[in-house]
């Protein structure tokens, strides 16, 4: 056998990524994940804007389940 014989095929190289980066997001829709963040602009020590996010990601189906009736 060569090393040649043994070599993985690239699309068998690079589905365990893929099928990593699929399992991540079914675990994200299945639990949902909330992200907050802040930004604030300021001149001279002085804030002018603060900006303040929250985001909830999560599949239609978790959050009807979680919802009472």
């Amino acid at each position: 056998m060569t090393s040649r014989d043994t070599a993985m095929p690239v699309s068998a190289a690079v589905a365990p990524d893929r099928l990593a980066l699929v399992d991540l997001l079914d675990r994200v829709l299945a639990t949902g994940v909330v992200i907050s963040g802040e930004v604030t602009l300021s001149i001279a020590d002085v804030d002018l804007v603060t900006i303040s996010l929250r985001a909830l990601v999560s599949s239609v189906g978790t959050l009807s389940e979680d919802a009472p009736p």
